[in-house]
């Protein structure tokens, strides 16, 4: 934790990173971004108000209790303050540590803490058990079982009736280790393939590697990858982070662009050093790839203008995009999806509305909307009305919560509109044909 000399004697001070939250000017600049503040209109749910309580539980003048630990939960860690604050506090390095602070030293029940270890510990890290467990939705959502199956794991409000079909194992099955550019080679990088995108959305990273081979890149996949550990940082479990973060630096040591697909992933990895000390080795090499670290989108846009491609009738029109939070508050990325969509829709003869508010946050927030599912879907519906208003009959985002996110409230509110990923967006303007090619086996 950092601390200064006047740091306060407290028995909580441990809890909140005390130095950071002096940044905080109070301007309430950010009250106005905040998606809990704008539901319940109560300070304490605002970015403000949570560095309030943060810096009076430091200084000993409130307790670490039940109220504040539900604050901290309430938080969908979208960031979006952070663009909003005038004075650059960073209040998602604020949030993490005082979660994993949290839940070091909060008492949580017996199912509390055999979920996190089912999520967190046997799950996420191993591609076997993402597989299985996979393949184990799929069959019970085949056999109508579903909601049943997955009642004890998430509350009835979560809507797991509109979950997204698990797709088949062909189109879960990894990627090769190596793709060559397609024509005039102009580079190479590596690609994360991630966690939960092989297995709801396959699909999402052919296209990447497609897209990318189509705009002269070879593409290379290393081994030993699975999670980069962002929805461990992110909840609390600050141990399993680390411990993903030095699996993946291992598997992408070299000098290579990493392309990342998720924007809460690219957000993670860019900041993969905060998790270690600065005479820790690991955080000199945290660092040292945090810099090769490359959302698709940046990497696409430096060739989209020499891309050729004709799909009219490829996309259906008009286009809306919608900014996931680590992508545009986490990592500042704004210009080169649209890039890419204009481009895109130029290709299919369509046009690209814009959404009115497209940074703030739809709710998804990693698995804030299985835990806390009647705040996520308040978030997201008044996203969902505005999307209806614009006409769009595609929506695109670039990140796999936001994605699951959309299909979820665009079923239950009976939207003819289709969720895309900004990948598959350019893949089927440009490289109409590569991704149904069935991926090719690893050697």
């Amino acid at each position: 934790m950092s601390t200064t000399a006047a740091t306060p004697v407290g028995s909580d001070r441990s809890l909140v990173d005390y130095a950071k939250s002096l940044d905080c000017i109070h301007c309430g600049l950010c009250l106005r971004t905040c998606p809990t503040y704008q539901l319940t209109g109560v300070e304490s749910s605002s970015p403000r108000g949570r560095i309030h309580l943060m810096r009076a539980v430091a200084e000993g003048r409130a307790n670490a209790d039940a109220d504040f630990a539900e604050e901290m939960d309430f938080c969908l860690l979208c960031r979006h303050c952070e663009s909003a604050c005038p004075a650059g506090v960073r209040f998602g390095e604020m949030m993490e540590h005082t979660r994993g602070a949290l839940a070091a030293t909060r008492p949580q029940s017996l199912r509390t803490r055999f979920l996190r270890w089912l999520g967190f510990r046997v799950a996420l890290p191993h591609r076997f058990a993402l597989s299985l467990a996979a393949a184990g939705m799929r069959a019970a959502q085949s056999t109508g079982l579903w909601p049943a199956i997955a009642r004890p794991f998430a509350p009835r409000e979560a809507g797991l009736e509109h979950f997204p079909k698990v797709p088949s194992w062909a189109e879960r099955r990894a990627l090769p280790r190596s793709t060559p550019a397609r024509g005039e080679r102009v580079g190479a990088v590596a690609m994360l393939e991630g966690c939960v995108m092989p297995q709801l959305y396959g699909r999402v990273n052919r296209a990447t590697v497609a897209s990318l081979a189509a705009l002269g890149f070879d593409v290379h996949v290393p081994a030993g990858q699975t999670c980069c550990g962002s929805l461990h940082a992110h909840n609390g479990d600050v141990e399993g982070a680390r411990a993903l973060a030095k699996r993946t630096i291992d598997a992408f040591d070299g000098e290579l662009p990493l392309v990342v697909n998720s924007a809460g992933c690219g957000s993670h990895l860019r900041a993969l050093h905060h998790l270690f000390e600065p005479s820790d080795p690991w955080h000199a090499r945290a660092a040292a790839l945090a810099k090769r670290v490359r959302d698709y989108s940046e990497i696409a846009a430096t060739r989209i203008a020499t891309a050729q491609g004709s799909a009219a009738g490829a996309l259906a029109g008009p286009l809306a995009y919608d900014d996931p939070c680590h992508l545009c508050h986490g990592q500042q990325i704004r210009s080169q999806p649209r890039v890419l969509l204009d481009a895109a829709c130029r290709a299919a003869g369509i046009a690209r509305v814009e959404l009115p508010d497209s940074e703030s946050c739809c709710g998804s927030a990693g698995i804030y909307s299985v835990l806390r599912p009647a705040d996520s879907q308040a978030i997201l519906d008044v996203k969902l009305a505005t999307l209806a208003r614009s006409g769009a009959r595609t929506l695109v985002t670039a990140n796999p919560g936001c994605q699951l996110q959309w299909e979820q409230g665009i079923a239950r509110a009976g939207l003819d509109v289709r969720v895309l990923h900004v990948a598959e967006v350019v893949e089927r303007a440009f490289g109409a044909g590569v991704s149904a090619a069935a991926p090719r086996p690893r050697p």
